[in-house]
């Protein structure tokens, strides 16, 4: 428990009294610390005052430390360089990638895009650690202490900072097997009909919106044969002729380049959504600051 008088004292006098020790004189001291030599003895019989004690006596000739001022002057000396040495460790951490790398993604754009350059990263900066946590809540970057999280979509009112990485089409898909039975749908109003898988996560999961090359939007309503809250099982259902289902680009580029799964109604357009990186405070550190970046390379 702090005692009353550790609250007294001014702590800036401890820089004073040992850099007046290290100087050996009251002239020296004040040359060193850039004030008078009047000034550096006021903070000294300040100090004395504030703890109570007797650190230096002192002639016409020279100064001596007492037994207490010995002992006091060996925890400053140890305080200051704790004290040095923190503000070296914080001027690090913001000018020079290192620490732990703390931060959240979604399942499916975690695995897909984010540990692969998680990877590439970590070779990059050996000096930072990882700490992933993939998830399909959207959790809470401060209570949860993140220092980043990467969010799909469509950002909400936040307090955190965001920067943009990239962005990725919604693209309507089938597996072979399920339009060899139930036909290609070439129209948007053809879609109604059809069985759809939907993303329990999205606000409206079976409202979707097309948009011609004129600009003309077209809007249908699908009936739900299957949901799900991860856009990684909705592919899996998909991929297994379930039905026909929304996914984003980045999760299904390799299904449609591979032949197992077709894009349907190429020709329109569904709203596009955004990739951010967002994270707490004003200035983010440079661990945070390089992932960013690195991510922003990626996608360029």
């Amino acid at each position: 428990m702090r005692g009353d008088r550790a609250d007294q004292v001014n702590l800036n006098r401890l820089a004073v009294f040992a850099a007046l020790v290290r100087a050996g004189s009251f002239t020296a001291a004040a040359g060193v610390l850039g004030m008078t030599k009047a000034m550096v003895s006021q903070h000294l019989a300040k100090l004395e005052r504030e703890l109570g004690v007797t650190l230096l006596v002192r002639s016409t000739r020279r100064m001596s430390l007492t037994e207490a001022g010995a002992t006091f002057h060996a925890d400053c000396e140890r305080l200051l360089a704790e004290a040095e040495a923190a503000i070296e460790r914080v001027g690090t951490a913001r000018d020079r990638p290192s620490g732990t790398l703390r931060l959240t993604a979604s399942l499916d754009y975690g695995n897909a895009v984010v540990v692969p350059r998680l990877a590439s990263f970590m070779r990059r900066y050996p000096a930072v650690q990882v700490d992933l946590v993939l998830s399909d809540h959207v959790s809470d970057v401060i209570a949860e202490r993140f220092d980043l999280a990467i969010r799909g979509g469509w950002l909400r009112d936040s307090n955190l900072r965001a920067t943009r990485l990239g962005g990725f089409r919604q693209l309507l898909v089938a597996a072979p097997a399920h339009l060899d039975e139930h036909g290609t749908p070439r129209r948007v109003d053809e879609l109604a009909g059809r069985a759809a898988i939907a993303m329990s996560a999205l606000s409206q999961p079976l409202r979707w919106t097309f948009t011609g090359r004129g600009g003309r939007r077209q809007t249908v309503r699908l009936r739900p044969v299957a949901q799900a809250n991860s856009a990684a099982a909705v592919r899996g259902l998909v991929l297994a002729g379930v039905g026909i289902a929304v996914l984003p680009d980045y999760l299904v580029e390799d299904d449609l380049r591979a032949g197992r799964l077709v894009a349907l109604l190429a020709s329109l357009r569904l709203p596009e959504g955004g990739i951010h990186a967002v994270y707490p405070g004003p200035r983010a550190p440079a661990k945070v600051r390089a992932f960013i970046d690195h991510l922003q390379a990626a996608e360029g």
